[in-house]
């Protein structure tokens, strides 16, 4: 199955044309049609008709790789006699890779998928007189997908290299900082909900792992989180171990949640025309301000060709004010993203509130095109702004055009979050669920340092996290940003072991000159690793310190926790995306298996969904 990188397919893949004394019987065979997914939020079928010349008709119907870019009837050179009728619809639609249907049995903007229609064909004349030959194709229910354009399609994706194996002896560190971002697991989604695998660079390990909840215990004492280990066994490589890290954040009931200070800014530029951009924004902040109180207050600055402050600061008690403002917006013009930045931090200012939130909810595809464009400058002006105090949340919005390289750059540099929006219940899922966690954050600049031990240890390989890594000297360094951690917010990494004695990099040869050093006595003990956080509380400038050690028990995979198990899935998948060359002997039905059996008490309905995207995901895989 094509990534969303992959280039439109002309008709050079297609089958050999039959000839032309084979074309009744060729024309009067059922056409092959492969199980089609499952939707959990059934629609109407639709239909989509194509015409095929007669010359062109397949012998044993079209691969699955094979999209078109046709008009929806073609002439033929004679006429065919005996084809079956499919239906009485007679609407002219086009087809090919992302055209919608549109008309059919009143549905509208759904995606045409070649390889999931049942076939039957068609005779109908034209008025010059000459047949035409449709076939009409029923496709399966599918819930709210838009289509893709792959001829137009600019979506922007930072590359990623996998983390490699680190060997003990030469690098005896792991510092990293946290990140609580899901974007890249509801992006993924969709992809795989409009039918293709993501692009391996559109696939963040840690964000797919991160998206889940594990059930951690949260804090007792003074810190504003607990942290949590487990050793196991690694799934894909029975010589290895797999450390699960995870850190639970202190619960903010929405009665304890300080008042907000929010400024929404919103790209109302062309490009946001489309169903699952500017309407589903709408409906994502009506649902953010129906849960606001009378303490917090929002004011909206829109950007386009140039920017504007379509309302106030107003107190959320005028809620049909602000939801009022919110319905009246209308994309159009360019999009000119760094004025809007600027009049977003100013309005938030001049209405800062020391003792309470401050944050600028920006909602956008990040398709900046006009003003200040160049990646560099728009990530200095957010590191400026964020001096202030204000606080950044990113909310990205469609397909196309999304640019999620730029998107997670501002998040990162503007001490923010960065989610992607793709369905109303993700909406829901960050504006309702975890509204508090969105916008309070109970700890900022929280890192992890992961001392190995070498009597233990000959190697590791952190999962994800590739560019949230920092030296091992920035973990001391109070002057160093890193990630923040919201209200009930969970932090889940995971390492992969190499035993003393296994080959950390196979196919190079054990080191000949290199001095063997007698181990310490710390050394010598039988913990695995040392843990050390630090973090720094939202108004405090010194940070503070955790430290715990690990010991491994020993214990096999079956014997771990069944959200370890579910956690080692999650990346596993993520490894598939991705084509890690670490994978091992992981694959999609190992993945499967896993998160079928660790699902356990699933509340949300999220691991279900997983376990579906996974389906999918090896379906258009091919295995």
């Amino acid at each position: 199955m094509p990534t969303a990188t992959s280039p439109s397919k002309d008709r050079a893949d297609a089958p050999a044309t039959p000839p032309a004394a084979q074309s009744s019987q060729v024309l009067g065979r059922a056409l092959q049609e492969p199980p089609a997914p499952k939707s959990a939020a059934p629609a109407p079928p639709y239909l989509v008709r194509e015409a095929i010349p007669l010359g062109e008709a397949p012998a044993v119907g079209y691969p699955e790789r094979q999209y078109w870019h046709a008009t929806a009837r073609r002439n033929v050179a004679a006429q065919i006699k005996g084809a079956t009728p499919a239906s009485s619809y007679s609407s002219d639609l086009g087809l090919g890779f992302g055209t919608v249907a549109e008309g059919e049995r009143g549905v509208s903007n759904q995606p045409a998928r070649e390889s999931y229609y049942v076939g039957a064909l068609k005779l109908s004349p034209d008025a010059d007189g000459v047949d035409k030959l449709e076939r009409f194709r029923a496709s399966p229910p599918r819930p709210d997908v838009a289509p893709l354009d792959h001829e137009h399609n600019t979506e922007a994706y930072a590359r990623i290299n996998d983390n490699p194996f680190h060997a003990v002896a030469d690098q005896p560190l792991s510092t990293f900082s946290v990140d609580v971002d899901t974007a890249s697991y509801s992006n993924m989604r969709r992809f795989l909900t409009s039918g293709m695998l993501p692009p391996p660079d559109a696939v963040r390990i840690e964000e797919l792992v991160n998206y889940f909840d594990y059930h951690y215990e949260g804090p007792t004492g003074e810190h504003p989180f607990a942290t949590h280990m487990e050793v196991t066994a690694c799934p894909w490589n029975a010589e290895h171990r797999l450390v699960r890290i995870g850190l639970q954040g202190r619960e903010m009931p929405a009665a304890e949640r300080p008042a907000a200070n929010l400024v929404f800014l919103l790209d109302v530029s062309g490009s946001m025309d489309a169903p699952n951009k500017m309407p589903l924004m709408k409906q994502s902040l009506r649902m953010l301000v129906e849960r606001l109180t009378e303490r917090d207050r929002v004011a909206i600055v829109v950007y386009a060709g140039a920017s504007g402050l379509v309302l106030p600061s107003t107190t959320a008690n005028n809620q049909d004010t602000i939801l009022s403002a919110i319905e009246q917006l209308q994309p159009g013009g360019s999009t000119n993203g760094a004025s809007g930045i600027q009049l977003a931090y100013e309005t938030a200012v001049q209405h800062l509130d020391k003792e309470g939130i401050n944050r600028v909810i920006l909602c956008t595809d990040g398709d900046f095109n006009v003003g200040v464009t160049n990646e560099g400058e728009l990530t200095r002006l957010i590191e400026e702004k964020a001096k202030t105090g204000v606080f950044l949340s990113v909310m990205g919005f469609g397909m196309g055009n999304f640019k999620d390289s730029m998107l997670e750059k501002l998040a990162d540099c503007g001490n923010g979050n960065y989610g992607y929006i793709d369905t109303q219940n993700e909406a829901r899922k960050l504006f309702g669920e975890q509204l508090e966690g969105t916008l309070a954050t109970i700890a900022k600049d929280v890192k992890i340092q992961v001392e190995f031990n070498p009597t233990h240890v000959g190697g590791y390989r952190l999962l994800g996290y590739e560019n949230r890594k920092l030296a091992a000297e920035d973990f001391n360094n109070d002057q160093k940003d890193a990630g923040e951690i919201g209200a009930g917010h969970t932090v889940t990494a995971l390492y992969e072991i190499v035993p003393v004695g296994k080959p950390i990099q196979p196919g190079v040869d054990p080191l000949k000159y290199q001095p063997t050093r007698p181990a310490p006595d710390a050394a010598a003990s039988d913990e695995l690793l040392t843990l050390k956080l630090r973090y720094k509380l939202p108004q405090a400038d010194t940070s503070k310190l955790i430290e715990q050690p690990l010991k491994d028990d020993g214990r096999g995979f079956a014997q771990a926790s069944k959200d370890t198990q579910f956690a080692a899935a999650v990346a596993l998948f993520g490894m598939l995306l991705r084509h890690s060359e670490h994978v091992g002997a992981g694959n999609y039905g190992a993945v499967l298996e896993i998160a079928e059996s660790a699902s356990g008490d699933d509340v949300t309905g999220y691991r279900r969904e997983f376990v579906e995207l996974v389906k999918k995901a090896r379906q258009y895989a091919g295995q």
